[in-house]
């Protein structure tokens, strides 16, 4: 399978007051028209281990053979997108609702309330959306601020949810005290929690592990470490079918096995068996009520035309 390069080698371009060209700093920023603001860390270039070996009991096929690989440097949200944040969006009235051709198009109406009633505002991560809307989203927030965010690759997800870590998890091997780390089916109550309340990985990284999982721009590819070849720097797998896409860290359902860093799982139909709507909608996901996103924003950015183009072959509207 082809992979294609993320958008890695245009002009460094943003308008934050605490950058210059000579400094790579995490930032927190207020989305504009709002209050609402939100922190990304910055993370340096690096390589790293990615995948697990036999010495995870819980090892599968597709999480390797364990290879060697390179990601530049990207920031990545501090924590998963909130509510709050999200709802700026959806409600955003000079966004189009449900048209193909506009430049941001929001999501349709919920036909039901998909935060099952775990919470919505105050800091619950934001659920049940299809990696469409959470892309949607990411492009919305660029017409708003100029900076360029998307999805973690699977390549920046593993790496900055090991911190540079080589352990199951990235606060070592030991499930012991996991609930410190993480909301998972142990300690959740089966619902998702506001974020930030477990403790961080070395990164300053909330809840990598656990509460909601997380959707990656990577179509999910079983052979995926040897379809990255032998040097892989900055691999990606390229859009294709809307099934499946690659969703990483676990989430409040899941067991300790879904929340090791080199977990991968990948979304299925299933995840909308219950939508009542006819077709089934390309926005909201009935039965994903456990995953959610988290933002990446290189630190290279595209062109307008490089971000436009990327936009366009990302997000899958059928």
């Amino acid at each position: 399978m082809k992979l294609f390069a993320v958008f890695i080698s245009s002009v460094f371009i943003l308008p934050l007051s605490a950058q210059t060209k000579k400094t790579f700093t995490s930032y927190e920023t207020i989305i504009p028209g709002s209050e609402v603001k939100f922190k990304m860390i910055a993370v340096k270039a690096g390589k790293f281990l990615m995948g697990s070996d036999e010495k995870d009991i819980f090892h599968k096929p597709d999480e390797g053979p364990q290879k060697k690989v390179k990601v530049s440097a990207f920031w990545i949200g501090e924590h998963e997108v909130t509510y709050d944040e999200f709802l700026l969006f959806f409600d955003d009235k000079s966004a189009s609702i449900n048209s193909e051709v506009d430049a941001v198009t929001r999501p349709t109406a919920q036909y039901i309330d998909l935060s099952w009633g775990m919470g919505k505002e105050g800091g619950f991560p934001v659920n049940s959306m299809s990696q469409t809307t959470a892309m949607m989203y990411c492009k919305w927030l660029y017409k708003k601020t100029g900076i360029f965010y998307r999805l973690p690759t699977e390549a920046e997800w593993e790496y900055a949810c090991r911190a540079g870590s080589s352990s199951i998890y990235y606060f070592g091997d030991d499930t012991a005290t996991i609930g410190d780390y993480a909301w998972y089916l142990g300690n959740s109550g089966k619902k998702y929690h506001q974020v930030k309340q477990k403790k961080p990985n070395v990164w300053g990284l909330y809840d990598m592990l656990g509460n909601v999982a997380e959707w990656t721009l990577d179509q999910y590819d079983s052979l995926y470490f040897k379809n990255i070849g032998d040097q892989p720097y900055d691999p990606l797998i390229p859009p294709g079918a809307r099934y499946p896409k690659t969703v990483r860290g676990g989430g409040y359902k899941d067991r300790e096995a879904a929340l090791r860093c080199a977990a991968r799982n990948k979304s299925d139909a299933s995840w909308n068996r219950r939508d009542p709507q006819i077709p089934k909608s390309k926005w909201w996901l009935t039965d994903a009520m456990a995953v959610g996103f988290r933002l990446v924003a290189p630190l290279k950015q595209p062109s307008p035309e490089e971000a436009e183009a990327f936009y366009a072959k990302y997000i899958l509207m059928h």
